[in-house]
């Protein structure tokens, strides 16, 4: 569980697909026995590592894209699963063929065989990949790309509760659209904040490459937001370009809280663009250095209603139009899990050192209200620890200089670890730090039931500071009920504290502590992957105002 709130947003992560295992690169050249050409006997055609010391050419790349459900698996040939795969139309292979980052003709790269699976994984329409060779002769080799997979339509209602609130919807989405990779999909929310509709479409293959489409669009209660993005990114870590442009707008009610109260509200509405281009020399010995220029326009405005709760103090308009100069660093290194944050499923951590810089000059000469510099990065680490467990770091930073002080100052730093105990057990521990240094009034950190804090209402206590610690034995099993679902389980500790600024919860400002547990169901064939939790906390500071029970009902896309 993290905490959200301002200058952060959840990041767990998502786990990106998995590599081919190979043997251990810390053998010598010398060592790897020599190929022979006539190699295509069953069981004899060599690994990508062996292919790939030969010097050996890709030949033929077969693409064979299956169904949901396996039919030839006597527990997977059912007339449920035999309907389902007679509605789904299946991935089109061209689709597969182009997420690809090898071709015909080139040489065997055991790397980016591996990328080119975590990048075919990353695509929630797919359940299984594997790429393997299927026969050599010649010095060419011939691969097999074999993908399978999930059910992507999703009609149905949600909900979710946590914090004592709860949040409702109806939708109907669909992840791959005619097969064509293509994500479209309408819903109906109603939350604690706002209620509405919301329309969005994203192909991720316009004109036929590696170029993104994004479209959103909702109307709520309270407002409306609408975005629009044209992105080809740095696809690879060997891409050597990405060029992009995107807008948006939002027009919203802002709340102020202090212990769960709203104590304040305003109108935000905010114009927002970018356009950007980039340039790399690609992956040197194991890195990579990017270098992007471009420029970007905000145009904030706060309006007070006089029909909510007036605010102490409104935040000041303001308008930003900069350039700004990027510089990304990437290290190459991966490490392939299963059983961290999905059960029974692949998955990928970046164990590499990553790093994302952003300075920007914005000037009254472009329009901005004033003259002043914008500088934002991020940072994240990876560390392999003793038992085979692992430790993921980052650190967030976002702010604004101007007239020889700092201004808006967000500072986070994330510190999650795992360490397997058995095939089906895990302790995992994590600390969230947040503060903000000379904020304005609409930089509040919040902390409760919805972010991390899971025994307390939703925001419950406020400030410019803010920590959190999270301990859990994790219990993955190999339940697998309608070969549709995987089940695991939780025991947690929570501890936290949200401190400083002028909504403090003077009620009960001092850290708070939770105890509980909880049941996680991974929606494993379904493309939105999400993990059901069920859980219960029970607070061990809470006042009189507090429920001595939690009942948390969310989905999240990590265990």
């Amino acid at each position: 569980m993290e905490p959200s709130g301002a200058g952060r947003g959840r990041g767990d992560g998502s786990a990106a697909g998995w590599a081919v295992a190979s043997v251990c690169a810390a053998l010598c050249f010398s060592c790897v026995p020599a190929v022979a050409d006539d190699s295509v006997r069953a069981g004899a055609v060599p690994s990508f590592f062996e292919l790939e010391a030969a010097g050996a050419v890709i030949g033929e790349v077969r693409i064979v894209a299956q169904n949901i459900f396996d039919l030839d698996d006597p527990k997977e040939n059912n007339a449920l699963f035999r309907l389902a795969n007679l509605l789904h139309i299946q991935t089109r292979p061209s689709v597969i063929r182009r997420s690809l980052l090898f071709r015909s003709g080139e040489r065997v790269s055991l790397r980016v065989i591996e990328e080119s699976e975590r990048a075919l994984r990353a695509n929630s329409y797919l359940y299984d990949v594997s790429i393997r060779p299927v026969a050599y002769r010649g010095g060419i080799v011939d691969i097999e790309v074999r993908t399978r997979d999930t059910w992507t339509l999703q009609p149905g209602i949600s909900y979710s509760r946590g914090g004592g609130s709860s949040t409702s919807g109806l939708e109907l989405k669909e992840k791959n659209l005619f097969g064509t990779g293509v994500s479209v999909g309408i819903a109906s929310t109603s939350t604690v904040d706002r209620s509405g509709s919301e329309f969005e479409f994203a192909h991720h293959q316009v004109f036929g490459g590696w170029t993104d489409f994004s479209l959103k669009q909702a109307d709520y209660s309270d407002g409306s937001s609408h975005s629009v993005s044209l992105v080809r990114p740095f696809h690879a870590l060997d891409a050597r370009w990405a060029l992009g442009a995107s807008t948006g707008q939002f027009d919203q009610i802002d709340s102020v809280y202090s212990n769960s109260v709203v104590v304040g509200q305003y109108r935000h509405r905010q114009k927002s663009a970018e356009i950007f281009g980039g340039w790399s020399n690609g992956l040197v010995d194991g890195w990579v250095q990017r270098f992007s220029v471009g420029a970007g326009y905000t145009d904030d405005s706060y309006v007070i209603d006089p029909s909510l709760v007036l605010p102490a103090q409104l935040p000041p308009d303001q308008t930003l139009a900069y350039p700004f100069i990027r510089y990304e660093v990437i290290e190459d290194r991966y490490a392939r899990v299963s059983n961290r944050d999905k059960i029974g499923r692949p998955e990928f951590f970046a164990m590499g050192f990553n790093s994302r810089l952003q300075l920007g000059r914005a000037s009254t000469s472009f329009g901005s209200t004033r003259d002043l510099w914008l500088y934002s990065g991020a940072i994240s680490k990876g560390f392999e620890s003793v038992g085979g467990g692992e430790l993921l770091t980052g650190l967030t930073f976002s702010g604004q200089h101007a007239d020889g002080q700092d201004e808006r100052q967000f500072l986070g730093a994330t510190t999650r670890y795992f360490l397997p105990q058995g095939a089906r057990g895990l302790f995992y521990a994590a600390a969230f730090l947040d503060a903000v240094k000379n904020p304005g009034p609409a930089d509040q950190l919040l902390l409760g039931g919805d972010n991390g804090l899971r025994g307390y209402p939703l925001r419950y206590q406020s400030g410019n500071q803010r920590a959190l610690f999270a301990v859990e034995e994790r219990f993955y099993t190999d339940w697998y009920p309608f070969q549709l679902f995987r089940v695991g389980g939780a025991v947690f500790f929570d501890v936290g504290r949200a401190w400083g600024g002028d909504f403090q919860n003077l009620a009960n400002p001092g850290w708070l502590r939770d105890i509980g547990f909880g049941l996680r169901v991974f929606s494993d064939r379904s493309a939105f992957g999400n993990v059901l939790h069920l859980d219960v906390a029970f607070p061990l500071d809470a006042d009189a105002n507090i429920k001595k029970v939690q009942f948390l009902v969310k989905t999240y896309l990590t265990f």
